[in-house]
Formats: structure tokens, sequence, C-alpha cells
């Protein structure tokens, strides 16, 4: 069994970020906890400014000092991105490790990733963001592959000379290349057959993958922890009436995501741009509900994908009060991913978009052509079936993609 490290959690709370600081220190508590760290203590502080040496100032560095003693610290996390130099002088006046909230995220990361994309775009992640802190940090160096914050490129020893990762960086972003042209063949094959694409976005631990399971049994990893799931996982979905689309769960937003993160992770992040809707999954219990919110909503703009159709799907309705939730964005629906009930509630709502969205057809077809009524079954929302005696013919009405062989016929037929 892997050994807790002890930790202590360092804030700031300025004019500045004072509307989310609470709620980022229990935050960066529960990211500390996935990294498998236990909290210890932390220190809180107001100031006008982070003090540009050592963002907390000297008298406060000298009580966490004392505490990191008096408490055995194994490490110490700051709330707050580090410059390589206050990294420096801050563990060189500690003399106890020092991490900030990046290499925390993206130690979890490292943690995460399961594919080989998904190790080689936080490895990337990871040498980017050490690359200005590795050169002539010795201290630094002697801690890789020693516990939090020290996972991914860190266990093979990073190299200290600028020129070897250098050509890391490059080696890794060819590959990357590589696995990206396959991924947008793939994108491109799914758009050319029309298939219908829904994407599951939402904050860390809202539920998606949880949402996913229930929908298409994909035994897709469900944890109850910040960034359960790290690569894109998609999977076939067949609604009741026969319609086949695909489903694909992404990584969970944050605040403050590492913009490594958004860099690297640029490639997959780009799955979401192609979908036909989006499941915006929300945790309904979260305290800091409409923080998360805006924090997804504000990188769906950063990513262009406001222009997409979304569902909002509050989750975890089992964990709240029902008559007293009151829903601020919209359309959405009210589910519980644990509840079986709720999927034919989430159901409902998803083609209730879909007919919205989706072009109505309707489609005279002659006794013999089963095989396109099947056709039809399988690449559109049917939505009904009629055979008429008197005409001996079937007439077939629903919804569909709008260059779909259901809505060409339709206009070839007029």
């Amino acid at each position: 069994m892997v050994k807790k490290e002890r930790v202590i959690l360092v804030g700031v709370q300025t004019p500045e970020n004072h509307h989310n600081f609470a709620e980022s220190m229990l935050e960066l508590k529960n990211l500390a906890q996935t990294a498998n760290g236990t909290m210890i203590s932390s220190i809180e502080q107001n100031r006008e400014q982070f003090d540009h040496q050592t963002i907390i100032g000297k008298g406060k560095l000298e009580e966490l000092r004392q505490t990191i003693d008096k408490e055995a610290i194994d490490l110490v996390i700051f709330n707050h991105e580090l410059t390589p130099r206050q990294g420096q002088i801050i563990e060189d006046a500690l003399e106890a490790p020092t991490i900030d909230r990046i290499q925390l995220i993206l130690d979890i990361f490292a943690k995460r990733a399961r594919s080989k994309e998904g190790k080689l775009q936080v490895e990337l992640a990871q040498l980017e963001y050490s690359f200005p802190r590795i050169i002539g940090q010795g201290k630094t160096l002697s801690r890789l592959g020693g516990g939090i914050g020290t996972r991914g490129p860190g266990e093979t020893k990073l190299e200290t000379d600028r020129r070897l990762i250098r050509k890391k960086m490059t080696s890794i972003r060819r590959e990357l290349k590589e696995v990206e042209q396959h991924r947008q063949r793939t994108r491109q094959q799914r758009n050319e057959q029309q298939v219908y694409q829904i994407g599951l976005v939402g904050y860390t631990n809202s539920g998606k993958s949880t949402l996913l399971n229930l929908l298409t049994s994909a035994d897709a990893y469900e944890e109850n922890q910040l960034f359960a799931t790290l690569d894109p996982l998609t999977k076939k979905w067949r609604l009741p009436e026969g319609f086949e689309v695909t489903i694909t769960d992404t990584v969970g937003f944050i605040q403050d995501l590492p913009t490594q993160l958004i860099d690297a992770f640029h490639s997959t992040l780009e799955e979401s741009q192609n979908m036909d809707l989006l499941l915006h999954v929300i945790d309904a219990s979260a305290e800091n509900r409409q923080q998360q919110e805006q924090t997804v909503l504000k990188l769906m703009d950063d990513l262009q994908l406001r222009q997409i159709p979304v569902l909002v799907v509050y989750n975890k309705a089992d964990l709240i009060d029902k008559d007293q939730f009151v829903p601020t964005l919209f359309p959405y629906v009210l589910v519980s991913a644990k509840d079986p009930a709720s999927k034919d509630k989430l159901i409902e709502a998803i083609q209730s978009i879909m007919k919205e969205k989706l072009q109505p057809y309707t489609l005279v077809l002659a006794p013999d052509e089963g095989r396109l009524l099947e056709k039809l079954k399988q690449n559109t929302l049917l939505v009904s079936i009629d055979f008429e005696e008197e005409k001996q013919q079937y007439v077939a009405k629903g919804f569909a993609k709008e260059h779909s062989f259901a809505i060409t016929r339709m206009e070839q037929a007029k």
C-alpha cells in the first residue's frame, strides 16, 4: 500500500481572487487527497497582492516553516502558480519539498492517463512546465520519482541538458501529431457516415462516466474522485427506436486548468468541437455549483463549443432536496445517474433536443423497400411507420441530419 504523504496547503486571498478563494482552497484539498495526500494543516493569508518573492511574505513563511517541523510535513502545496525563482526561494527557506497547484494537477493527470496518447500528452505538459524550472535545480531533481508532483516523466529521471529536453519535447509533439491525424481521419469518417455524435462535458467529478455507463453499459471507470476520466472514450449507443449514435466522454474541466494542459490536450478536447449535441453534466449537489457552471462555460467559449446545441444534465439528484432545487442553465433535465429510472427521463430529454435541431422528414416507401426501412431505423430518429393498405405503401416519419440519405430522398421525391 502506497504511503500517504502529509501535506500542508497554502493560499493567499487577494482582492482579485476573493470571490472564489474558499472554493479554490476546498478544491485544492480534494486534489491533494486524489493525489494520495493527507491534509494535515492549511495556512491562509489576506494580502493586497502576492509577495513577489515568496507569495506569503517572510513572517508567514517562518510560521509555515515551524508548522512543517512540528507536524512532520512531507510536502507543501501552494494554491497559486510559482515562478521558478519563487519555488527555489520558498523551498530553500522551508527546507521542504514544495509544489504548486499546477504541478499537483499535472501529477493527477499522470496517474490517471491510460492510453498512449494520454500519457504522451501528460508528459509533454509536465516537460513544458518543468523545463524552465529544471535547469540547475539539484534539490528538485533529487526528489524526482519520490511522491506527489513527481510522477510521469520524473520517473525516467529528466535530463538536465536543455538540448536533450527540447529533443524529447519535439519527439512527443511529433508522435502526438500522428495520433491527432489518425483521430481526424476517424472524425471525418464519422461525419461522412452521418453518425450523430453526442459529447459529455462538465466539471470534474460531475458524474459524466456514470452517465455514460447508465446509457451505454460502457464500463467506463467511475470513481468519486477528481479527474477519474482522462482519456476520451467513445461508445456506440442505440436509442429505443433503433437510432445508433455515439457518445464521447471527455476529461473534466476545473478552475484554473493549467494552460500547459489546455495546449497539450487540444486534440483530445477537439473531439467536442465535432459533436451534434453536448450534454453539460453538472453536480446538482455541489456547494459551489454556479462557480463550476461558469468555469465550464468559459472553457467552452475558449474551445469554441458554444455554437453546438447543449442539454444541461443536473446530476446527483439523489443528494439534494428536489423541491428546493433551482436550475440556472436551460434547457435542463434533473437526474441521478445512480438511479436506473433516470435513464428514460434522460433519453426523453435528449430526443426532445434532437427533434428541435434535426430536420423532419416524411418518406413514402414501397412494400419491397424493407431494407431501407431498417436503414431509417438505424440512421435516423424514426418516430412513426404506417402501412397504408389502399396504396400499398409505408409512410415513415422522423428526424435526420441535414445531408442524410433520408433528407436527400425526400427532396428528390418532391
